[in-house]
């Protein structure tokens, strides 16, 4: 059943991760799915399966993350990649992502045990130990993904109403945008307002402000001071004048780069923050690698059996392997001594960045992946070019070699949540690490395939694309160092400099960041789901009766992710058939302006839903 999960929403969450740029943990859907499994069928005492069914389905969101962030940007570079390359970035970056964890469990989860809240794993694990008596989640679960699915289906399959609300539906709105470079636009999905109210509003507030500054001070001042003037930072050939170009033009071009700066030096103010992290948790690994286990030390502490640390050096050692022998005679680079340098630059980072990922997971739930992915991408490039590779053949390699990375990190900071899971409820953590490596391996053939049809049904590029933000911020990255051409230092720097300033202020620099490089329409419906569960969760001056309703938003929150990705797989499914329901008259001219109406009902349901407890 982890692997049926696995299958389903690897395809749900890489449609929805390439379509609005956020990949949903599948962790909370796929727990009360197995709780409503177990109360079909009968079974009693079910509660150590569930983990291990959710163990394996979570693979799915987190091999999403680091397969959707990196290898669309090839083909939004113009390029190509072959079915089992992809497989192999995916797979090898997942079971690298599992080993390097494993030493760092103990630390993690037992010797920082409440220091750390995990609000992921509180949320899964009261899912699983309440379903022990019985799946009354499942049905609020299924009646919001029926009605989030049908919402989003109606948008993507038949445009009753606009997917996205701006402010240039209206003549002022397009004057405005035309002159000053203002705009606001909106994103009116049911899944994306339901991530907004998993994150929270402290959190999608923090992604706002950063993606506020761009959209409504950056961009207008550009636009103010450099209108008339043509800039080329990259050496890419540009011959518009920022005053010729749209705020989206703008924002592609100069602004995002900004915020790319910003993720890659808070990720490296992360790393120095967890050096302490870092050297405890190699230590208990090195007395657990001397120690000789007993027979009554393994009955006394199941709990914490990990697999054997020889066995995890030992596959430490021949997943690096393998990785080696993919980048030097798969076809991704052209000597051995490319390959190595993409080796070091895989198993230095990957470990390096294990702790980052893991202890931001530990404490807000969200992964800052994508941001340490575009600071791997930044020294894979500086170091491919410096050994003689670069050009198309530069940027694929740089790519596959940041996909391994990226899916490390996803798989890091996704597993720490599983065992943290399992240490509550009292599974066996070699169990959970043994069955995952199978997630991981279904996970990437899954995603790898979707990616296939996706590029073909939307593609990634031109009117109508799939968005991938993360995807074209790596491309934006890479393509010019593996031109000839320039990285944009200043912007960088200017962002590296933000970074330091929030970072000083104790502001959250990585979420802060992200915003900055995320399109604004899908940044502001994560503040509105941050202010329905703001606003579900305080409304009554029984705490008991806040948590309850916000629990309940939960599970519909998730429902709506849930079924919306689901749906928008189906109409990709149509579209890449052929099947054309398309309204496209009616949605060029009243689309937009009626679609405040039904995302209003939508949060309004979301309110009272939440609100009756029953």
């Amino acid at each position: 059943m982890g692997i049926v999960m696995t299958v389903i929403f690897s395809a749900a969450a890489a449609y929805l991760g390439l379509k609005v740029g956020q990949v949903f943990e599948a962790a909370i859907p796929i727990a009360i799915i197995a709780v409503g499994m177990t109360g079909a069928l009968g079974k009693k005492n079910g509660l150590g399966q569930n983990v291990i069914i959710q163990s394996v389905g979570s693979c799915s969101g987190v091999i999403v993350a680091g397969s959707i962030f990196t290898l669309p940007a090839i083909y939004i570079l113009g390029l190509d990649v072959s079915f089992p390359r992809m497989i192999l970035s995916s797979m090898l970056g997942g079971f690298l992502g599992i080993l390097f964890l494993i030493p760092f469990r103990k630390y993690f989860v037992k010797e920082m045990h409440g220091k750390y809240p995990f609000p992921e794993a509180t949320a899964t694990t009261q899912v699983l130990i309440s379903g022990e008596s019985g799946g009354q989640g499942a049905k609020t679960l299924l009646v919001s993904g029926i009605i989030g699915g049908l919402y989003d289906f109606i948008v993507a399959t038949f445009g009753v109403w606009s997917e996205t609300l701006g402010t240039t539906v209206m003549h002022w709105g397009q004057v405005v945008a035309d002159k000053a470079k203002v705009v606001l636009k909106l994103n009116t999905g049911a899944a994306v307002l339901g991530l907004g109210y998993i994150v929270g509003l402290k959190y999608s507030f923090i992604i706002c402000c950063g993606s506020l500054l761009v959209w409504l001070v950056i961009i207008p001042l550009m636009n103010l001071i450099w209108g008339g003037q043509v800039i080329d930072l990259m050496g890419t050939g540009q011959v518009q004048t920022i005053s010729e170009m749209s705020p989206d033009g703008i924002f592609r071009e100069y602004a995002r780069h900004i915020g790319i700066g910003g993720i890659a030096t808070a990720g490296i103010i992360g790393i120095v923050k967890s050096a302490s992290v870092i050297k405890s948790a190699v230590g208990l690994a090195a007395s657990e690698f001397r120690k000789v286990p007993s027979a009554d030390t393994a009955v006394a502490d199941r709990c914490q059996q990990d697999l054997p640390m020889k066995k995890v050096v030992t596959g430490i050692a021949l997943t690096l392997i393998a990785v080696f022998a993919f980048f030097a005679f798969g076809g991704v680079v052209n000597n051995v001594w490319q390959a190595l340098a993409g080796l070091l630059i895989v198993a230095v980072i990957s470990f390096l960045f294990t702790t980052v990922a893991a202890n931001a997971i530990a404490i807000v739930g969200s992964n800052p992946v994508s941001g340490m992915t575009i600071m791997t991408l930044i020294v894979t490039a500086l170091v491919l070019v410096s050994v003689g590779l670069k050009g198309d053949g530069g940027m694929v390699a740089a790519m596959l070699i940041g996909g391994v990375v990226c899916t490390a990190l996803s798989m890091a900071g996704g597993f720490i949540t599983d065992l943290k899971i399992g240490y509550w409820v009292g599974t066996t953590p070699a169990r959970q690490e043994t069955w995952k490596f199978v997630g991981t391996a279904v996970a990437a053939a899954t995603v790898s395939g979707v990616m296939l049809v996706l590029n073909k049904t939307y593609g990634f590029t031109g009117d109508g694309a799939l968005v991938a933000p993360q995807a074209n911020a790596m491309a934006a990255v890479i393509q010019p160092m593996m031109n000839g051409g320039s990285a944009p230092w200043l912007l960088y720097g200017v962002g590296a400099a933000i970074a330091l300033v929030l970072n000083f202020c104790k502001v959250p620099a990585l979420a802060f960041c992200l915003g900055m490089f995320i399109p604004l329409d899908l940044n502001l419906p994560l503040l509105v789901g941050g202010a329905v569960a703001w606003f579900v969760g305080s409304r009554s001056n029984d705490a008991a009766v806040n948590a309850s309703r916000s629990e309940k938003g939960t599970l519909i929150a998730s429902g709506f992710i849930a079924g919306g990705a689901l749906m928008g797989v189906v109409s990709a499914i149509l579209k890449f058939a052929g099947v054309d329901l398309w309204l496209g008259s009616w949605n060029a001219s009243c689309g937009e302006a009626v679609a405040i109406i039904p995302f209003a009902a939508l949060i309004v349901y979301m309110i009272v839903a939440s609100k009756n407890r029953k």
